[in-house]
């Protein structure tokens, strides 16, 4: 096994296994609370029933679980949007707003951007441990698949910076115990100024300076009001005073991070989870685990079994993550030899490259991907179109076969609609080549146009001399 990681099945089930069972501890614990902006002076359960609490946290990480095991490892956006679309009944803030927006037409990550005043909020972060527990010890895989699913409802907002954060704490939590250095990893992967981050920093640096926790919590409230209340970088903030200063005892952090306010469930959810994966579930108090058992309660998911209970989780997310390791080529193993961890440095899991593309990926750009060609549409802005005035859009095509191709992009759009030109040949070289990509642009030509209507078309993608042909569908708001 030189060069590579080795992670014992035993110790990743028991880690695996932690998250889940930390992530229904700390919804549970923190779910009377959700929404209340004073602080709490909770040292323990409230509202113990012998089963969890039901958690929106958990639950779409239930779904996310079922789009891989039916699609694949290869997972993007558009396959959670629909998703989202069949089997999660609820219209919570910018959950609502996404799927709204997808219903018109409107794809992601753009259905996570147009008209989303809640894209800084919290709905993406609290859901990130999938992608962790597929990607153990993998941080720069982890941020992939939390980028394709926090854009859909969250667009370029702080929510998708903040999912990038906790997915590759958590991912490096597999393979790291150090609290500063999983931190590190998380700042790493995100823009340094922005909000997620300063609050991070503003917490650390009040820690580091003998504040109280309760200073603590002042300082990261007033770093974050150009976003407010029930928003990511706020929360974030909480949770890393919770760990910070919980000494290392699992209750005092989880309490310290409810006891923060704001959205509770999700701030003491998710350091559940953060502490459950460092130290198994083998390693959380049993005082903590009784109360609650280890059964799933949903409550924003439908149409669908999912798990009855985290064993069952456990074991399907074990599964999943042997496929996306294999997928993915990453240096871990999932063995039953012992851990061997001796190839490791945290220089590996900070990926700043990786985690640049993707933060700074235009929430505007459409990628395609067909088997020759791939084609990505940028709509230069919102997708707005008023009558009268032309809407233009830019098409960017690569060829990805080793032989010249000539591509035709033919608009089909609403009665009354014209386009400048009706029609694009386009010429490309084989992969590689100079010319091998094109850039072109389209002007749409709307007629009578309604407010707030969705107004859908589509371009048709042939390639001349290949069977194979597609679509991209368009979408335009009236206003």
């Amino acid at each position: 096994m030189s060069g590579k990681i080795v992670l014992n099945l035993d110790e990743y089930r028991d880690k695996v296994l932690g998250c889940w069972l930390g992530k229904n501890i700390g919804g549970t614990l923190g779910a009377p609370f959700e929404g209340r902006r004073e602080t709490h002076d909770l040292k323990y359960y409230v509202n113990v029933t012998g089963e969890p609490t039901p958690n929106d946290d958990l639950d779409l990480q239930l779904l996310w679980l079922k789009a891989l095991e039916e699609r694949g490892p290869r997972m993007e956006s558009r396959i959670l949007g629909e998703y989202w679309l069949s089997y999660v009944p609820v219209d919570w803030n910018e959950y609502g707003i996404g799927k709204a927006n997808m219903r018109k037409g409107i794809s992601p990550p753009l259905s996570g951007e147009y008209r989303n005043v809640w894209k800084h909020s919290n709905g993406a972060w609290i859901r990130s441990e999938i992608w962790a527990c597929i990607a153990p010890g993998c941080p720069e895989i982890a941020i992939r698949y939390a980028y394709e699913d926090a854009c859909v409802d969250h667009g370029s907002g702080e929510g998708t910076l903040a999912e990038l954060f906790t997915a590759s704490i958590e991912s490096a939590a597999f393979v790291l115990k150090d609290r500063d250095e999983l931190i590190d990893v998380g700042l790493s992967m995100i823009p340094e100024d922005c909000g997620v981050a300063r609050a991070v920093r503003t917490a650390i640096d009040s820690y580091r300076r003998g504040l109280s926790w309760l200073e603590a919590r002042e300082a990261v409230i007033k770093e974050t009001e150009d976003t407010g209340w029930f928003m990511a970088p706020r929360n974030i903030g909480f949770v890393i005073i919770g760990w910070l200063y919980g000494d290392g005892d699992f209750g005092k952090s989880i309490c310290t991070a409810v006891n923060c306010g704001d959205d509770t469930d999700c701030t003491g959810a998710t350091l559940g989870s953060i502490l459950g994966i460092i130290n198994g579930a083998s390693g959380i108090p049993k005082e903590w685990k009784d109360p609650i058992g280890d059964t799933i309660k949903t409550v924003a998911i439908a149409n669908f079994e999912p798990p009855k209970n985290i064993m069952e989780l456990t074991e399907r997310t074990i599964s999943m993550a042997r496929k996306v390791l294999l997928e993915h080529g990453e240096p871990v193993i999932i063995s039953r030899e012992p851990t061997d961890l001796s190839t490791l440095s945290t220089d590996m899991l900070k990926r700043k490259d990786v985690a640049r593309e993707l933060w700074e990926r235009s929430p505007f750009v459409l990628q395609y991907e067909f088997v020759n060609i791939s084609v990505s549409l940028d709509y230069m802005g919102y997708p707005e179109i008023s009558a009268g005035s032309p809407r233009k859009i830019e098409l960017k095509l690569r060829n990805k076969t080793p032989e010249a191709l000539e591509v035709e992009l033919t608009p089909i759009l609403p009665p009354d609609w014209g386009s400048i030109p009706p029609e694009i040949t386009v010429g490309l070289e084989p992969a590689g080549k100079e010319r091998d990509s094109a850039v072109e642009h389209m002007e749409f030509l709307p007629g009578e146009l309604k407010k707030d209507v969705a107004y859908r078309g589509m371009i048709g993608v042939m390639v001349k001399g290949r069977p194979t042909t597609g679509s991209i569908p368009i979408a335009f708001i009236g206003v």
